[in-house]
């Protein structure tokens, strides 16, 4: 695992789709929906550029964007949803998961978006955890 303290990184025993289908199903388990899954190898291979294959999995939980989205003063956390979750191939040929612990950015937010953050937060971890293992 590597850590920034901001973005939390993870070895999948997977590879990139599979980690990815898995991701997808565990968080759908959980009651998440998964609005969009961004393949930025393809995207980028659109304007000539060839990287290795990286997917931005984005889930959404509608306990959480409801709370967060229903009064002005949580509504400036909208800056963070959907959740991501990145899931990409290193030159070792190793898959990898990233994503970032929400609950280091709550400084300055209200109660309610502190709850609401930490909770998508903590759900985040048990998703990926479920698929690629404990941190």
């Amino acid at each position: 695992m590597s850590t920034n303290q901001l973005i939390i990184e993870h070895v999948s025993p997977f590879n990139v789709s599979v980690t990815v289908e898995k991701l997808i199903d565990a968080a759908k388990q959980k009651g998440w929906q998964n609005p969009a899954t961004h393949n930025l190898q393809q995207s980028l291979a659109k304007s000539g550029k060839d990287v290795l294959p990286v997917e931005v999995v984005e889930i959404c939980k509608p306990d959480y964007s409801g709370i967060m989205l229903e009064k002005n003063d949580e509504r400036i956390v909208s800056v963070l949803m959907p959740c991501r979750i990145s899931v990409y191939q290193k030159d070792d040929g190793k898959t990898y998961v990233a994503l970032l612990d929400m609950s280091q950015m709550t400084a300055g937010m209200t109660q309610t978006a502190i709850e609401a953050v930490n909770g998508a937060s903590d759900e985040s971890f048990e998703i990926v955890k479920s698929v690629v293992g404990t941190f």
